[in-house]
């Protein structure tokens, strides 16, 4: 494999706040990134033909370009430009995609403006049919035309469509930014899905919760069994911002179901969304919160029937953590819970721990140090072929993503 010079074979043996066994610690490899400098807002994801892709979005005079990669074994290809704009709405927290069906059709999104208002946007889908050389014509899977919020999609393949969930604020029309940032509270974000083919053509566009938190990303995985699950923090009328999933069963969508009850009452979005991930029937959610002392955690919580019931959450980070997680399902029974661990200094590293499914937790890896600071975005991790990829923004004059991976 072609990397750096360096190896990031880096421990942490601080104190864990769960029992803890001794092991040799993970090797962490960097990658050369093909990322520019003033890049970030970087994703991985593993697309249903069996490929890892990895997009970011880059400065590009003015506005803005997408681009993408994929792993070719040893190294990441030459980047491919999926579109441009200078009209588009970049944030820090809410990430493009981009994945495959099994024939090889790529989906892409990112965001772009369709108002005059700070949050008026929406999705913009688009997909190529030879292997990223060509794009179709942006598409918007919402309909609703509202000059509002539309964003953090998750996207799953499935057979020849491509399932997209999103947070929608066409409820919120009117009534300003609402829920929780000002304007009218009773105006409340929506989840929602919808059903994109190749020919841009929409089917199963449902609501899913009528009420939401507004600006925590969601994520989704589809089941062995072929049913899919959401995941997303919730809002109840009281201001309770809990993690709920809501899952495709039996032809239908099930109510919100709450993974635990952590009782977080907080009147705006923290903006930190959970994670999912799963290996046969068992799924598992990774989420920050606070509990009842105003004590930030990382929690994961493990479900041995893919989502139905969940068992007690274990706490996982190392006494400071800024959030942002992400998680994966390894083939040994165990799950790796990543997220931001607030430092010294205004710095912050991306952590890595691995728990075993009966609650057994190992010590944790530093993975990289960056800035705490929003513009250092979420770090993403993905398996691939029995190994695990990191992608993060490594803060700086210029900012550049970064890519590493674990053995």
């Amino acid at each position: 494999m072609k990397v750096s010079a360096h190896l990031l074979i880096l421990f942490l043996f601080a104190g864990n706040l769960a029992c803890s066994t001794s092991e040799p610690l993970p090797i962490i490899t960097s990658i050369s990134s093909p990322a520019a400098g003033g890049s970030g807002e970087p994703n991985l994801m593993v697309g249903a033909d069996g490929n890892l892709y990895f997009c970011w979005i880059e400065e590009d005079g003015d506005g803005h370009v997408l681009k993408f990669s994929i792993w070719e074994g040893e190294n990441w290809s030459s980047p491919t430009v999926v579109a441009q704009g200078s009209n588009w709405f970049v944030n820090w927290a809410d990430f493009p995609s981009l994945t495959a069906l099994e024939d090889g059709t790529l989906f892409a999104h990112w965001l772009a403006m369709n108002g005059e208002g700070t949050y008026a946007y929406g999705v913009n889908v688009s997909t190529s049919q030879d292997g990223g050389k060509t794009w179709s014509a942006p598409f918007i899977p919402h309909r609703d035309q509202t000059e509002t919020e539309h964003g953090f999609v998750s996207m799953i393949p499935m057979g020849d469509r491509m399932g997209l969930f999103w947070l929608d604020g066409r409820e919120m029309a009117g009534a300003g930014h609402g829920n929780g940032h000002g304007g009218d509270p009773e105006a409340a974000m929506t989840l929602r899905y919808a059903a994109l083919d190749k020919e841009n053509r929409l089917s199963d566009e449902t609501v899913l919760d009528s009420k939401i938190c507004d600006c925590c990303s969601t994520d989704a995985i589809r089941l062995s069994d072929g049913s899919m699950v959401v995941v997303y923090r919730d809002r109840s009328d009281e201001e309770i911002r809990d993690i709920s999933t809501v899952r495709w069963e039996n032809g239908n969508w099930t109510p919100p179901r709450s993974v635990h009850a952590d009782l977080w009452k907080i009147n705006g979005c923290p903006v930190n969304g959970p994670e999912m991930a799963f290996r046969g029937d068992r799924l598992a959610v990774a989420w920050f919160t606070l509990d009842q002392d105003n004590q930030s955690h990382v929690r994961l919580a493990f479900s041995s029937d893919g989502g139905n019931e969940f068992e007690p959450p274990i706490r996982v980070d190392d006494g400071n953590p800024l959030g942002r997680v992400d998680l994966v399902f390894l083939e040994d029974e165990s799950v790796l819970v990543s997220w931001m661990e607030d430092g010294q200094d205004g710095n912050a590293d991306v952590r890595i721990r691995k728990v075993t499914v009966d609650g057994e937790s190992k010590s944790s890896t530093v993975v990289a140090t960056t800035r705490s600071l929003r513009g250092s975005g979420f770090p993403r991790m993905v398996l691939h072929q029995d190994q695990v990829f990191f992608a993060w923004t490594d803060y700086g004059d210029p900012s550049q993503v970064k890519t590493a991976v674990y053995r």
